[in-house]
């Protein structure tokens, strides 16, 4: 025999479960019509649990792959996050060059069977927690060493004793040493002055291309100026003088006999094409270096720019004919017309890059036909 029943509102089905409800509760909340044996029989059905413990079972399934994909993502996360691990060192220097948390444990029993050895490397903490000894792991910081400090120099132009430019010291400490571990910063403090009566030596480097002819005239009185006005800057104080044009070979200026001998037209003279020429080499000698410079002539080429940075070249690295001091070095340099550009080389059949020596015979550069001017790409 069968039988239906709904709430006391007359609603088929109800929210009421088995595992909550006794016959009693069922017989007073549920309108039946069925026989009293069919209602016995129903509560007897909603007794039994097989149902909600399915679902119980289902839940708990549900919440242990949860926990797990849980666990599983948050170690990758870890490894992920952990430079050490993930740099995957096969060596204690391989493993101190990926950061300074790294450390390499040194103890013989620390690997696990299966584990690699780049599980030795590893951020400290993490090493400690697996077991490592404080005192078997590599850690080395960086650290620094200063050799020498001398005080900086301290004393005034007037009434003071003349220094030799290698007994004054205007930057301290002069020499230190810095172990650097990777990703470890390190600093050190710098004092600087800069010291009263400084010697300075001071090179005029000018463009003698027809263009600067003007100028010329100016220059050759510069030298008793300068030595005026920089007398009122320091007691020891040195000039010299040089002049550059252009390469010479085509197209840059014209290889025909006569121009090589006067590149000028008309009825002007003019000196043969160089590319540069010391004439001066550093002096205190202002009168000599406005006689100098007053014996010059102009040149001439072909194309607009000019070969200064040739000439730059060789006066930055020969020292000696140059005159060079350790002391502080100031390069006036005088043109009214562009540099070439790399690639310009090409153009005269030049391709080999400067190599940065001097070539300097009897004060004149030599290689100009040979390696390219230094330029700016």
């Amino acid at each position: 025999m069968g039988c239906s029943f709904g709430d006391s509102k007359g609603k088929e089905g109800g929210l009421l479960t088995g595992s909550q409800l006794s016959p009693i509760h069922i017989m007073r909340h549920l309108n039946t019509n069925c026989s009293r044996s069919a209602c016995q029989n129903a509560a007897q059905l909603l007794r039994r649990p097989v149902e909600v413990q399915s679902v119980r079972n289902m839940d708990l399934k549900l919440l242990f792959i949860a926990n797990l994909l849980g666990i599983i993502c948050y170690s990758c996360a870890q490894q992920e996050g952990n430079d050490c691990i993930k740099a995957n060192a096969k060596s204690c220097g391989e493993c101190i060059q990926v950061g300074e948390k790294c450390g390499w444990c040194t103890d013989a029993d620390f690997l696990k069977q299966g584990e690699p050895t780049s599980a030795r490397c590893d951020e400290l903490e993490s090493l400690k927690k697996k077991g490592c000894g404080v005192t078997l792991i590599e850690n080395p910081r960086g650290s620094k060493t200063i050799n020498k400090d001398v005080e900086v120099t301290n004393r005034s132009k007037s009434g003071a004793e003349k220094l030799k430019p290698e007994d004054i010291t205007q930057i301290q400490p002069q020499k230190l040493t810095l172990n650097l571990r990777s990703g470890e910063a390190q600093s050190f403090n710098l004092k600087f002055k800069r010291a009263e009566d400084y010697p300075i030596d001071l090179y005029y480097l000018m463009d003698l291309s027809f263009s600067m002819k003007d100028d010329l005239e100016n220059v050759k009185n510069l030298g008793t100026s300068l030595m005026v006005e920089m007398s009122k800057i320091t007691s020891d104080f040195r000039i010299g003088f040089g002049s550059f044009v252009e390469k010479t070979v085509m197209p840059y200026i014209s290889t025909t006999p006569a121009k090589l001998l006067n590149p000028c037209t008309g009825d002007q003279n003019c000196t043969s094409p160089f590319s540069y020429k010391n004439v001066l080499k550093l002096t205190s000698d202002g009168q000599q270096f406005n006689t100098l410079v007053g014996q010059q002539q102009i040149s001439g080429n072909l194309d607009s720019p000019e070969g200064g940075f040739d000439a730059i070249m060789q006066v930055a690295v020969c020292g000696d004919a140059i005159g060079w001091r350790n002391v502080t070095r100031l390069l006036v340099f005088s043109t009214d017309a562009g540099f070439h550009f790399a690639g310009d080389g090409k153009l005269g059949g030049i391709v080999l890059p400067n190599d940065g020596k001097c070539h300097l015979e009897n004060n004149m550069y030599t290689m100009s036909h040979y390696y390219v001017r230094n330029h700016l790409t």
